[in-house]
């Protein structure tokens, strides 16, 4: 009896130990079958491209391309097993962060942390920390700089441009000494509600703010910054409804739009004696373009004039400007390559040569990508629509790694890389911070699945360091370039994706972005740029976007009453964080036919397809949107298992 006793408590302690590997790893049963159980749990390791990647699904190389490099595992195409990962029978990354995760315990950490409701009183404490930002930001500014340029926020003083080194550009490219953090800053003002500082702020810029000054900027950080907060700040004050509560100005008679033409009049020189209509990267506000002048620009700073320069037109009934911003536009749209039908990032203005053959979508590139279909929101040019289109879908064929859908399905989360523009060949192995504005442009094209991914992956790495580096590396895990400027685009794609998904993840996101800034960045009188985001040591500067663009995204994240949201009026936020209202009036171009028609190939051709990259239709209303189901409005929208993964792939795990 003994023995069937020791044989059945036997038995019952393997039932009961299966039984235990059912609930906690969801293995299941295995009765008298060896169950395959690897401790290793098959996480891919970085490792340096230097075997050959299979493609993503759709992508093509092009024409007599060398086999690329690949990246580390997780950057091989969907479907396919990269060399060095588990083969049949052995249980992925994918898998086993799922089993590890995602089931037999309830709520994992990832679902407990951030999914379900985000409470009313907290939003609220969030929009005033928001709110409060700015506020100690733009008071110190008035405070210790006006009317200089920007804010040293350590020291508590004012900084313009440096006279005594005119090759310093990383200064003198943005400050021409017109008191730029102010006039960038005054929608912001508006759009919290301000009345009384928006009113006195227009009446100081329309009385001390001049343009005729010896200064020499760039093109693209004076129109965006200066030119576009000057035209969002006049259509606030002369908006009928005045959706944000009393914002005009007793006797006001056009003023900033004036001045916003004296302005894209100094920047007009630009354009002249080039022989491909691309502009000269730099002017000088006096004199015009310095006889020095480099013939090399960026494509976003040449081809990302079109949103400003062509409200200006519209405004002013002068088809100048936006001709010659378009015509910018169309050359370099019409020197991509024939074989990808990708841009490069810099140009020679005078022999259309490609000096810079990186394509990407972050510095060089971001936001000439972004404009084009801006510019279609704005205008309704149907030009502009074609061409976002297809570089879409070069983006997609060339620049896309990873699985093909972004929450389901097996294989390597996607990520966006810098490749060859003639190749399609990966040229190196980082990203910047600038690219994390694309899930929010993917937004606004309908493509929100994707952009949930593509925010993850920028998200882990701020969860990481508390701030996004200028440059991560992905192979090595690690930040290239080590400082974080306050930069807004992260934010914006936050605030984007909240706006598509009313998922209150992404409030929670917004959140950590904000207590981080607090923690890390604020300063005596003001918030400082970061210059180590490992050590967190400082430099002492604040630059204008932290008040036009971070804290207002960061403000309208939290407040869902604000009149953006309910005043019953579209409204497009500029590169630069301006508000410019989509209505009829901006449509309107009586001019067309001043516009002489570019010869060369058009925008109709197309890359290689990839078959499941959406189109932007030709339409005005929101179905053109991939909604997000009632059902995930208060589940992650991204599942653990991935997030997870994600994370695993910028090492916080």
């Amino acid at each position: 009896m003994r023995w069937r006793a020791l044989v059945l408590a036997l038995l019952l302690l393997r039932l009961g130990l299966h039984g235990a590997l059912w609930l906690v790893f969801g293995l299941g049963p295995s009765l008298g079958v060896y169950q395959r159980f690897p401790l290793g749990l098959g996480f891919p390791r970085l490792s340096g491209p230097g075997r050959p990647a299979p493609l993503a699904a759709g992508r093509t190389r092009a024409p007599g391309a060398p086999e690329e490099p690949a990246g580390p595992p997780w950057l091989q195409a969907p479907g396919r097993e990269a060399q060095g990962r588990p083969g049949a029978g052995v249980c992925g990354p994918a898998h086993w962060g799922y089993v590890l995760g995602g089931r037999g315990r309830g709520r994992d950490e990832y679902e407990r942390r951030y999914s379900g409701a985000f409470p009313p009183q907290l939003r609220a404490q969030m929009r005033d920390l928001a709110r409060g930002m700015f506020a100690f930001g733009y008071d110190n500014y008035m405070a210790h700089a006006f009317p200089q340029d920007e804010l040293n926020p350590i020291h508590c003083r004012g900084r313009g441009p440096d006279r005594g080194d005119p090759s310093n550009l990383n200064i003198n490219d943005v400050l021409g000494n017109y008191s730029l953090t102010l006039v960038d800053a005054l929608d912001t003002l508006a759009i919290m509600g301000n009345s009384s500082e928006f009113q006195k702020a227009v009446k100081l810029v329309i009385d001390t703010v001049s343009f005729d000054k010896d200064s020499t900027v760039q093109v693209f950080e004076a129109t965006i910054r200066v030119l576009g907060s000057l035209l969002s700040a006049h259509r606030i004050i002369t908006d009928s409804k005045q959706p944000f509560g009393d914002m005009t100005i007793k006797d006001y008679d056009n003023e900033l739009l004036h001045m916003a033409h004296d302005l894209a009049v100094r920047l007009l020189p630009a354009f002249e004696n080039t022989k491909t209509g691309i502009p000269y990267p730099r002017v000088n506000l006096k004199t015009g373009v310095p006889p020095d002048s480099n013939n090399q620009t960026c494509t976003a700073g040449a081809g990302s004039l079109l949103v400003e320069f062509g409200v200006l037109s519209r405004l002013l009934g002068d088809p100048t400007f936006e001709w010659v911003a378009r015509r910018a536009v169309k050359a370099l749209w019409n020197l991509r390559s024939n074989d990808t039908g990708l841009l490069g990032n810099v140009v020679d203005i005078q022999t259309g040569h490609w000096v810079g053959k990186q394509s990407g979508l972050g510095a060089g590139l971001d936001s000439f990508y972004e404009y084009l279909l801006k510019s279609y929101i704005l205008f309704g040019e149907k030009e502009d629509l074609e061409m976002f289109n297809a570089a879409y879908q070069s983006i997609q064929n060339y620049l896309r790694r990873g699985r093909e859908a972004c929450n389901e399905g097996e294989g390597d989360p996607p990520l966006y890389v810098n490749v060859n523009m003639f190749s399609g060949q990966l040229m190196n192995t980082w990203i910047d911070s600038l690219q994390a504005f694309f899930p929010g442009l993917q937004v606004l094209m309908g493509d929100v699945e994707d952009a949930i991914c593509l925010h993850a992956f920028y998200y882990a790495i701020w969860k990481r360091y508390g701030a996004l580096p200028e440059r991560y590396n992905w192979q090595l895990q690690a930040p290239d370039v080590l400082f974080y400027p306050l930069r807004p685009e992260l934010v914006e794609s936050t605030y984007l994706l909240y706006q598509a998904t009313k998922n209150p993840f992404y409030l929670h996101v917004g959140m950590d972005i904000l207590q981080s800034l607090e923690k890390y960045t604020k300063v005596k009188c003001g918030y400082a740029t970061l210059h180590h985001v490992i050590d967190k040591s400082k430099e002492d500067r604040m630059e204008s976007f932290f008040l036009s663009e971070t804290c207002k995204y960061l403000y309208l994240l939290f407040d869902e009453e604000n009149p953006v949201h309910k005043s019953g009026t579209r409204y497009m936020f500029t590169t630069e964080g301006h508000i410019v209202s989509v209505d009829e009036p901006l449509r309107e171009s009586p001019w067309k036919e001043f516009f002489p028609e570019e010869g060369g190939r058009g925008p109709e051709r197309k890359a290689v397809h990839r078959p499941k990259s959406p189109y932007v239709r030709v339409i005005t209303s929101s179905s053109n949107c991939s909604r997000i189901p009632d059902e995930r409005r208060y589940s992650l929208p991204l599942k653990s298992v991935y997030m997870r993964q994600i994370d695993q792939m910028v090492g916080l795990i």
